[in-house]
């Protein structure tokens, strides 16, 4: 019983602290808004919060992928977790890409 209540309070702690981290950007990708033309400044920051959204969720969906693979190909522990992990890797570089979409691209590129 108690291991079904931690379980619960970790997935509603996950819920509700997903929005706010996902609202953010690091201050790499906040002075890239501030050196962007006035005009873009809320395109620009829409599309690296778009990004964003896109690498972590590809993340996510990676790594769950590699793992059903793993435990499916019969792998023991180790190699399910192995697979998680590269899952999450190339998860992370192709969510990145397909997070945004033209109009960003053109954005992002011309505000460097």
């Amino acid at each position: 019983m108690k291991l079904a209540r931690i379980m619960m309070i970790a997935a509603g702690v996950t819920f509700v602290a997903s929005p706010v981290m996902a609202a953010s950007l690091s201050s790499k990708d906040r002075a890239r808004v501030a050196r962007a033309a006035p005009r873009d400044r809320d395109d620009v920051r829409y599309c690296l919060l778009q990004a964003k959204k896109g690498r972590d969720r590809g993340t996510v969906i990676g790594a769950a992928g590699g793992v059903g693979v793993g435990a499916l190909a019969g792998g023991n522990v180790g190699e399910s977790l192995l697979a998680g992990a590269a899952g999450a890797v190339a998860g992370r570089v192709i969510g990145k890409s397909e997070g945004t979409n033209s109009t960003c691209d053109r954005v992002l590129r011309r505000n460097p």
